[in-house]
């Protein structure tokens, strides 16, 4: 069990928060959440002994064992596998398949595994860190942000790896779904006060809406006492028959002291503005593929961006969700095919590249100014604002600010210019759980087309109307929202089982559950569209019949006009009439039913498409 007991922390000074406390009890997982800036990793510092405050004390028991993710990347053996092992302890040292096991659930191979660490990008080497972490079988387990760069089958295998775990564990992440499944408790920074209760943030913030309006109606009853109070001192002070209860109000109202105002906190007042784009399609992606070396990464990506679309771009990290984007966007030029966009296109691009070209010595003012020229120093600095940088705040250098202000940063650029398409690369990273919130809400509210990488199934789940998937070496289409993809698709059995970390290679038993999965699914499609094949046929026999009718009494109208039998020329007409109405008829409700039948080929396609790959 861990105790802080009325901690206090302050920087420059300024406090950060004052007499704060809370227990952790045993097998507690707990999530941690506040605004950005309110503390949340210098309490994770504090646990550690990294980082010294100013009163109060912190209580560990004698031998308890704290696991920290640090964002510090410092390696010093020559393979992954070789820097993870040191975390091992001395009578585990040679179990290197433990390492093995957490490496392979966070989406490293085996080949991997055996490469030097400094050769991985940063997300990656993260990872690295969050295997020694948990490697070192610690009581405690303090993350701080595990979620950033982990792509949906690494979440899913720390997910159960969180729940199974014999400890405790305090987790910060922005990613609210998986805070929410994998925690006990939530504890919240919010004004410097420290607030711990035992459920999901939905719970907590609900709590702490009742407890601010409760404070709030409290404050305004006690104002309104206290009006009432000196009005009567005021109006009864100097007469004698009432100076006695005068002065006694007087004194009750010394006694009530005051309540201030809660302080309010600051949030993003996100506005993507719009330019509408008369194209029903607003880009085209053709025959794409793109390599960084001989071997193309993706090939033959097909799909049309409508302009009111959503699709999200799913899959494994490394397989090309991010160069799919930046191949679009213009930022790499694609190996073959063509992108072609409407004439009214307006794009708006957060992207990772993006944020590092952010110049370091510009201020944030600046930053934004560059992309839009037009806009006024009042409209720039509204724009600041609604990022969160107000006043002087907006004239800090990029070089101070931390990943999240970037992010804030970056997407004050998008939105200091309109846009009809969005594309938008993890731009929840970094941000705190509020904010990606509201980024949510006014990504629904765009009315243009948006394109999304994320790994953030909340994301997922309300904006995307289609998907890009990414596994097995292919790109494809899946013409539905992500629920519908995990419902009718899901992932593969070897992606499955390789994300919980166990390295399974390709056996005779899955080739045979693939080929009873096929025999199923044409059963399911025979099924499916047998009562409307029968339809269709029918139908067709007899617009077919009709048809040959028509030409029959066609014929009899040439040889009527041609003998001037007016009364047989009538009679034909009207026949042949009645007969072209049914035939319309007809052919309307086989265009109804055959829509349905290639409809329903159409998906079940796809099924067998995603099995074949």
């Amino acid at each position: 069990m861990i105790q802080l007991n009325n901690i206090s922390k302050s920087f420059g000074g300024q406090n950060l928060y004052e007499d704060i406390s809370f227990t952790l009890g045993s097998k507690e997982r707990v999530g941690l959440v506040g605004r950005n800036g309110s503390g949340k990793s210098t309490l994770f510092k504090i646990i550690t002994g990294e980082m010294a405050y100013e009163g109060g004390s912190v209580n560990i028991p004698k031998n308890y064992k704290i696991g920290y993710l640090s964002q510090h990347l410092k390696f010093e053996k020559n393979t992954v596998l070789e820097e993870c092992i040191q975390s091992l302890s001395e009578e585990e040292r040679f179990d290197h398949y433990k390492a093995e096991k957490i490496l392979s659930g966070l989406g490293f191979s085996q080949e991997e595994m055996q490469e030097n660490p400094l050769k991985f990008s940063g997300g990656y080497q993260i990872r690295i860190n969050l295997t020694k972490c948990l490697l070192e079988n610690p009581n405690l387990l303090l993350l701080d942000e595990p979620t950033n760069y982990l792509d949906i089958m690494s979440l899913r295998w720390l997910r159960s790896f969180l729940k199974s775990f014999e400890g405790e564990v305090i987790l910060i992440t922005h990613d609210r779904d998986f805070m929410d499944d994998t925690v006990t408790h939530t504890m919240g920074l919010t004004r410097g006060r420290l607030k711990k209760i035992k459920g999901d943030t939905v719970k907590f913030y609900e709590q702490l809406l009742e407890e601010d309006m409760l404070y709030e109606q409290t404050r305004s009853n006690q104002e309104k006492k206290k009006k009432e109070l000196m009005a009567f001192v005021d109006k009864f002070r100097a007469k004698a028959s009432k100076a006695t209860q005068a002065q006694s109000r007087l004194k009750q109202l010394e006694k009530m002291g005051s309540m201030n105002e809660l302080a309010k906190e600051g949030s993003m007042a996100l506005s993507f503005r719009h330019i509408p784009c008369p194209g029903k399609t607003i880009c085209t992606v053709k025959d794409v593929s793109f390599g960084y070396e001989e071997e193309n990464l993706f090939s033959g990506v097909n799909f049309e961006i409508k302009r009111n679309d959503c699709i999200g771009i799913i899959g494994k990290n490394g397989k090309g969700k991010s160069t799919l984007l930046n191949v679009i966007t213009g930022e790499l030029k694609a190996r073959t095919g063509e992108i072609q966009y409407h004439p009214s296109a307006s794009i708006g691009h957060f992207g990772q590249t993006n944020i590092k070209r952010l110049s370091e010595n510009n201020t944030i003012v600046a930053e934004v100014t560059a992309t839009n020229p037009e806009l006024t120093n009042t409209e720039v600095r509204k724009i600041c604002g609604s990022m969160m940088f107000e006043g002087d705040l907006a004239d800090k250098k990029i070089s101070v600010l931390s990943g999240g202000e970037r992010s804030r940063v970056m997407l004050g650029k998008i939105i200091a210019h309109k846009s009809n398409i969005l594309f938008l690369d993890e731009p929840t990273n970094h941000l705190d759980m509020e904010s990606v919130e509201i980024l949510c809400e006014k990504l629904e509210e765009f009315p243009g087309a948006i394109v999304l990488v994320t790994h953030n199934e909340m994301l997922l789940r309300r904006l995307a109307n289609r998907l890009v998937v990414f596994r097995n070496s292919q790109a494809q289409l899946f013409e539905q929202g992500y629920d519908e993809f995990l419902d009718k698709i899901g992932w593969d059995e070897d992606e499955l089982s390789e994300s919980q970390g166990e390295n399974v290679a390709p056996s005779k038993k899955n080739k045979k559950e693939d080929k009873r999965l096929r025999a199923e699914l044409i059963q399911q499609r025979s099924r499916a569209t047998k009562e409307l094949k029968k339809k269709m046929d029918k139908l067709e026999e007899g617009i077919f019949s009709k048809e040959e009718k028509a030409e029959e009494l066609n014929e009899q109208l040439i040889s009527a006009s041609t003998s001037g039998d007016g009364k047989l020329i009538n009679d034909i007409s009207q026949k042949l009439g009645v007969l072209q109405k049914v035939l319309d008829m007809e052919y309307h409700e086989l265009s109804l039913v055959s829509d349905e039948f290639h409809g329903i080929l159409d998906e079940f396609e796809q099924k067998l498409s995603f099995l074949d790959h």
